[in-house]
Formats: structure tokens, C-alpha cells, sequence
């Protein structure tokens, strides 16, 4: 097993520099803001009553935060649609925002065919490739950015993007001031968990190490439900883990149960509970007391504190150490973690079949 205190043997693993990608995570946000300012859309976009996001993976994942971090202020519903089909409510009055890294994924090109047949107003986020073709075609708003990463890597522009959208069209309140103490609350964070700071004094280190050879289970309520979401997929793509994930107060009405059995797997879960101050005060009664029954069960479990005064700082501040975990435990496992051999194969058996 690598030792996580010796960063000259970290490059045999990460030939590609994920590790480069996630501490720059707080410079990804100030840059999507500030593309995001310069985006024009016509004045039909504010009339909007809904907004269906078309997306996967790294992609989606932007928009499914954004849903959490603003539904409490954004009178419009937010959909995330990971789908080739779209909702059946999609109409003249939605906005549909199709987003994809590369420009290129499947599912997302083809439900914005059906968007334009259902004549919703479109929105491009990509690097390029034929979403950005498609876009231009189409005349529609196109905010492209140039990030080199795999697409969960560019999280900062998958979220901030969207974010500024929404502000640019005044359906939520300007998060210029929110976005700057993220900022800087990720900076700071980042100066505890870097590479550089000893195992001894790194508890993103030091949770990675407890994970070594376990399922993370990951529990998160209220901003932090996506971000749950976010640490599992990090998880797999970045560490090579099995790992899952639930939301509270939904879990404590079916997940509690499954506690007993298989009782092999009590030595190999490990429940990490994604906490804020800014959640409910009965969802912070329940994760107290889901800690008490766990115990019981004899499950190990963690428990991670967002840092941070707005939802945006916390949201961010939270995601940003996950992601420093999921890369140590990576090399804990062996694992590059930038690649993505498995879905790579599986992409190109789907292309056998047309």
C-alpha cells in the first residue's frame, strides 16, 4: 500500500494529474462565474416556468446540485433528466439546458432532439463536439468553456455555470458574495488536506486510510443530498469503489432496516454522514439518532462537517475535501484515478450495436 506522506511516488498513479485538477477546484469557480456574465439570452428565457437540465454523469451532477442549493429560493422547478427520453411536460414555457463535457454524450444529444421537437427553449453548456455543432445550428445560447479534465473534474464549470445562468435571468438573488467566501473557504480548507500536509494532520488522509478495503455508505439531507450523491460517484470513478448512497429524512423510513443482514458486511461498511448546520433541525435528530443504531449494529461510521455561512460555501467547502478523499484512497487502491477503462469498453460494445 502507498504511502500517502511519500507525494514523489504519487505520479506513477496519476500520470494524468487528477490531483492538479482537484486543487484547482476554486480557481474552476471564479472562471465559470465570470463566463457565465458574459452569456446572452433572449428576454422569452425569463418567462420560463420550468427548467429540465439534459445530462449525465459528471454533467448532470452540476445540475442536480443546483436543484438542492437553490430550491428553497428559485420559484421555477429544476429537472435533471438522465435519460435519452424527456418528460412529457416539456413544452414552449421550459427551458431545457442540455449539457455534456465533451459535446458528445449519446443520451444528452438525443433528448435534445425531442426538446426541440417540443419546441423548449434550448441552452448549450459544453467544450465543443456536436452539442456545440448543434447549438450553433440551432442558433441557440451556447456557453462554451475550455477546461482539460475528465467531466467530473470540472465540476466548478458543470455547477457555477448553471449557477450564473440562473442569476443572469433573476430567478434567484446574485451569489457573487456567496461565491467568493466558497472561494475562500475551499482555500482555506485546502491548505489542511493537501498533499503536502502529513497524514498525522490531514483528515482527508486519514478518513481515505479508515475507507482502505471498505464500502462507503454515504448519507447526506437538505444542500448535502446531491453532494452525497457527488462523494458516491467520486468514489467509483476516482478510487475503483463500490460505494452507494442516501438521503435523509427518506433513509430512515426503509435503509435502517437493512442494517442486519448480510451480517458479513457489517466489517466492510462504513457510513459517512455529510453534516451542516445549515440542515433541519429534525434531519440533524435523525442523523443523531441513525448514529445510535448503527452503533448497535455495529457499523462504523463518520461524520464530515461542511464549513462555511452560505449554502454555496457549504456545498462547495464539502465536495471539494470528498474529492481530495476519494484521490487518496485511489492510491490506497492501486488506482489511477483518471481512468476510465470500463466505461470505455462498455461505450464502444454499445457502438456495435449502432
Amino acid at each position: 500500500m502507498i504511502d500517502l506522506d511519500n507525494v514523489s511516488s504519487y505520479k506513477k498513479l496519476d500520470p494524468d494529474d487528477m490531483l492538479g485538477r482537484i486543487s484547482e477546484l476554486p480557481r474552476q469557480c471564479r472562471d465559470a462565474w465570470d463566463n457565465a456574465q458574459s452569456l446572452d439570452m433572449p428576454e422569452s428565457y425569463r418567462r420560463a416556468n420550468k427548467i429540465i437540465i439534459l445530462g449525465m454523469g459528471g454533467s448532470a451532477i452540476g445540475g442536480a446540485l443546483l436543484s438542492d442549493l437553490v430550491r428553497f429560493e428559485c420559484a421555477v422547478p429544476i429537472l435533471v433528466n438522465r435519460d435519452y427520453t424527456v418528460p412529457a411536460c416539456m413544452d414552449r414555457q421550459t427551458l431545457a439546458i442540455a449539457s455534456s463535457y465533451s459535446g458528445n454524450t449519446e443520451e444528452t444529444l438525443i433528448s435534445l432532439e425531442q426538446a426541440i421537437k417540443q419546441e423548449a427553449m434550448l441552452l448549450a453548456v459544453a467544450t465543443g463536439g456536436k452539442l456545440a455543432e448543434r447549438a450553433r445550428e440551432l442558433q441557440a445560447p451556447l456557453l462554451l468553456f475550455n477546461y482539460k479534465s475528465m467531466p467530473r473534474a470540472a465540476l466548478g464549470h458543470s455547477l457555477i455555470l448553471l449557477l450564473g445562468v440562473l442569476c443572469k435571468l433573476g430567478l434567484v438573488p446574485d451569489k457573487t458574495a456567496d461565491l467568493d467566501e466558497a472561494i475562500a473557504v475551499m482555500e482555506n480548507w485546502q491548505t489542511e488536506i493537501k498533499e503536502s500536509v502529513p497524514l498525522a494532520k490531514n483528515t482527508a488522509k486519514q478518513l481515505a486510510t479508515r475507507l482502505y478495503g471498505k464500502l462507503p455508505v454515504v448519507y447526506g439531507a437538505n444542500y448535502l443530498s446531491e453532494v452525497a450523491r457527488r462523494w458516491k460517484g467520486q468514489f467509483n470513478e476516482n478510487s475503483k469503489n463500490w460505494s452507494f448512497f442516501e438521503q435523509f429524512p427518506e433513509l430512515n423510513h426503509n435503509a435502517v432496516l437493512g442494517y442486519q443482514w448480510p451480517a458479513a458486511l457489517v466489517e466492510k461498511v462504513v457510513v459517512i454522514f455529510l453534516s451542516s448546520a445549515l440542515d433541519h433541525p429534525r434531519n440533524r435528530v435523525r442523523m443523531q439518532v441513525t448514529q445510535e443504531i448503527l452503533a448497535r449494529q455495529g457499523v462504523q461510521y463518520e461524520v464530515v462537517e461542511a464549513r462555511g455561512e452560505s449554502p454555496l460555501a457549504q456545498v462547495l467547502s464539502i465536495i471539494h475535501f470528498g474529492d481530495y478523499v476519494s484521490y487518496y484512497l485511489a492510491l490506497l487502491n492501486g488506482a489511477d484515478p483518471s481512468t476510465v477503462d470500463t466505461i470505455s469498453y462498455l461505450k464502444k460494445r454499445l457502438a456495435e450495436y449502432g
